[in-house]
Parts: C-alpha cells; structure tokens; sequence
C-alpha cells in the first residue's frame, strides 16, 4: 500500500519560512504587502504571519511599484551601521520595491526580483532602507543591472512616495528624509547586513 504523501502541518510564515533566495544577493525572494491600487496600509504581523490592516491612507499619494519584505532580513545593528545618520536600523524586514511593466495588483504573492539600488531612508532617527529591485523575467525590466538604468522619473516617484506618504496638515515633516539613492553594489551590501542582523536576531 503507498504511504500517503506528507505534508507540512502549517503554511510557512513569510518572514521565517521563506528563503532568502538562492541567488542572493543579485536575485531575492520578496513577498508583497501592498500593490500600487491599494488605499489601506498592509503590513505583515510578525508574530503570526499574517497579512494585517496597519493603517487606512489619509491622503493621494499613491505607491509607484508593488512593495514588500526580503525573507529572513532583519534591520538591526548592522544595517544602522552602514548609515552615516544613524546607528540604528528599524527593527523590520529589509523593505523592497519591485519595478515591473504590468501591475502586479494582488498581494500576498511571492516572487524573484533582481536588486538594482535603494533608497537610504531616516524615519524616526533610524535607518529604514528602501531597496529597488525589477521582477525576474520581466518583458521591458529585466535586463537593468543597475539603478542609473531605470527612468530618473520612476525613481523620483519613489523618492516622493516615500517622502510624502506619512505627511498630514499642521504635523512636522522632518520625521522622514531619503538621504540618497544609490546603486545594485550598495544595495546588496545593505541585503547582506541584513542577512546578518537576522542570523544573529534568530539566534543561528
């Protein structure tokens, strides 16, 4: 009589039960919380894996790209040691944006992106990092290497998003600054700290 085929008791949990990628860190794994059609802030609950309502957006900015987490990649010492503002990550996943020619509007997917640069971000004194990345096998992006490749217009539509999406009347803007954009070799540095910062956070 065959023996049943066995199976894993519970879904993987995006954070932990997902592998970075093999061929990190040109190409990453990322799982996707929010897409550019979506007006509620999604976040991954990091206790249970789910997909959770962080927040309703207040005002227009709208996302330019599909955007979500590195698997097993943690923002700590290593990643705030990088940053000459701070030396302090955000205490997340490492955050990624992936450029691609048709929207990928539905969340809670996982795919393979090549890295190509960042956006160095201070949010609340701590450096909380915006990789860019464009969707392997893509028919228009796959062939870019390095962020000087992609659009200057796609890039600063970024840059504004992330500069603008927490801005509200009457509040203090300075909590966030994107400091610089840089390039695929930085980016993957800031990947592998991240990489570290998680081995030693999970204790491996």
């Amino acid at each position: 009589m065959t023996s049943p085929p066995t199976f894993d008791r519970w879904r993987a949990h995006p954070w932990h039960g997902l592998s970075v990628g093999d061929d990190a860190p040109e190409m990453v794994n990322v799982y996707i919380e929010m897409t550019p059609s979506d007006w509620i802030k999604y976040e991954i609950d990091k206790e249970t894996g789910y997909l959770m309502v962080d927040r309703p957006r207040k005002f227009t900015s709208q996302l330019p790209s599909a955007y979500g987490f590195i698997p097993r990649t943690y923002c700590g010492d290593r990643v705030g040691a990088l940053s000459e503002e701070t030396d302090r990550g955000d205490h997340d996943p490492l955050d990624i944006c992936v450029v691609s020619e048709n929207p990928i509007d539905r969340a809670q997917i996982v795919l393979s992106a090549r890295i190509v640069g960042g956006l160095h971000m201070i949010d609340n004194g701590e450096a909380d990092d915006k990789i860019i990345a464009v969707l392997e096998g893509d028919l228009v992006w796959d062939h870019i290497r390095d962020i000087d490749e992609l659009p200057k217009t796609l890039v600063e539509r970024l840059r504004h998003y992330f500069l603008t999406y927490k801005m509200a009347p009457g509040q203090n803007h300075d909590e966030v600054q994107v400091e610089t954009v840089y390039g695929a070799e930085r980016a993957r540095e800031i990947l592998r700290a991240s990489m570290q910062d998680y081995a030693e956070l999970m204790g491996e």
